[in-house]
């Protein structure tokens, strides 16, 4: 496709025609949000097995994952063993988060938790210069029972402690994780958006392979690993 492509040119007035029909649109679509996290503030919850995890520490039972918070999410990164370079979108969407100190405010804490072993893990952390805390669920059924067994998918899910007692409040995958990111909120404010040929894009725009223009895990390592700082 065209790399020349581009919006067609009207005076101000037509601009701000079409920008209020379309911030109807959104704003429609912002009230629809905030009635879902309603309905997911409501949502029933289960009960969680004393699970024990490992960290960089050694073992850690899920209950003391939350380190005295009520709140906790968790990042089921993909790990594929032997692997230099794991899963890029895990790496990537991972690696945004670099300050994540304003939860203190919400009683709430973000975490990884990987199926890799913790050395292997922590080692791929450092490599990939990621700032988060993570965990590993290699000898323990946690990951499985959440929806990232070995070798599977990536996923979130959120819990809530009552003293020693830990229920799962939340999960989702795929896709649902991009309201967690703010990497594709920027890139879809883009005239070419996300450039991916799955996308609805007027004729002539760039489209590309999806995931051919991601950041690839070990390109990350060079912009955030070590000594690069």
């Amino acid at each position: 496709m065209s790399t020349n492509a581009l919006p067609p040119v009207v005076d101000a007035e037509t601009w701000q025609r079409h920008l209020d029909e379309l911030r109807a649109r959104e704003k429609a679509a912002t009230r629809e949000l905030d009635a879902i996290a309603a309905q997911r503030r409501r949502l029933p919850m289960v009960r969680m097995p004393d699970y024990t995890l490992e960290g960089e520490n050694g073992p850690v039972r899920l209950a003391d994952v939350f380190e005295g918070r009520r709140q906790l999410i968790v990042y089921n990164h993909m790990w594929f063993e032997g692997k230099e370079w794991q899963c890029p979108g895990c790496t990537g969407f991972t690696s945004q988060y670099t300050r994540l100190e304003f939860l203190d405010g919400y009683d709430a804490r973000f975490v990884v938790v990987t199926q890799g072993p913790i050395e292997e893990a922590l080692a791929y952390k450092r490599r990939v210069g990621n700032r988060m805390t993570w965990y590993s669920t290699a000898n323990s059924p946690f990951g499985t029972d959440v929806g990232a067994p070995p070798g599977g998918g990536f996923a979130v899910n959120v819990f809530l402690r009552d003293g020693d007692t830990v229920y799962r409040t939340w999960h989702t995958n795929g896709r649902g994780t991009e309201q967690l990111s703010h990497s594709f909120a920027l890139i879809d404010l883009l005239p070419y958006g996300r450039q991916e040929e799955w996308q609805d894009s007027p004729e002539g725009w760039p489209q590309s392979p999806t995931y051919s223009r991601w950041t690839g895990s070990k390109e990350i390592a060079a912009l955030y690993g070590p000594g690069t700082a």
